[in-house]
């Protein structure tokens, strides 16, 4: 009975295993099908978790912030970008610093801000708001004219595509087919 239940485990794991490598876009294949392509990136490296109590979207020194580490990251990320030859028509940021932060670091292209990138991780802005703003504005993309980069945060970038991301890490949304993939750097 346990080598039963170890075989079907077995094949279990190594079919999410397989399912898992095959949700992976790399950057250099998404560049021969980037126009109609949302990138969402999580901002750089920034450590802890959520935002200090004092918080103030207007000032940096109350947020959590990019460390040295996070300003490489965001440098390696646009120069990818860049060496690929990936150029965005649009590029929007959250309003906290460190996504602003990354946006800038990465050298790709000017940046606005837009409510529809906030997190809604701690309250600071209503998820339900949020997420209407953020699918409101990837309506408005004309799918020829992409790619779109949008830096957020976790909860946004989860709650729109269903995939989870780690600090610098991006997924691609698809306007035509609106299937999200995960896509791997060499960084």
């Amino acid at each position: 009975m346990k080598k039963t239940i170890f075989t079907i485990l077995f094949f279990l794991l190594l079919i999410v295993e397989t399912n898992a490598k095959e949700s992976f876009i790399s950057l250099e294949k998404l560049k021969n099908h980037d126009i109609n392509k949302v990138i969402f990136l999580r901002h750089a490296l920034a450590p802890g978790n959520g935002d200090p109590p004092n918080f103030n979207v207007n000032d940096c020194s109350t947020q959590r912030n990019l460390d040295k580490a996070g300003i490489v990251q965001s440098r390696m990320i646009g120069q990818s970008f860049k060496n690929i030859g990936i150029k965005f028509s649009k590029i929007y940021s959250s309003f906290w610093c460190r996504c602003k932060d990354t946006a800038m670091n990465m050298e790709v292209g000017e940046f606005k801000t837009h409510l529809g990138l906030n997190s809604f991780y701690e309250k600071h802005a209503d998820r339900e708001t949020t997420l209407r703003k953020l699918n409101n504005l990837i309506k408005g993309f004309n799918k020829l004219d992409g790619p779109y980069l949008l830096v957020t945060h976790y909860v946004n970038i989860l709650a729109f595509t269903g995939l989870s991301t780690s600090s610098g890490g991006m997924v691609a949304y698809d306007l035509n087919t609106k299937v999200s993939t995960h896509i791997k750097t060499n960084n």
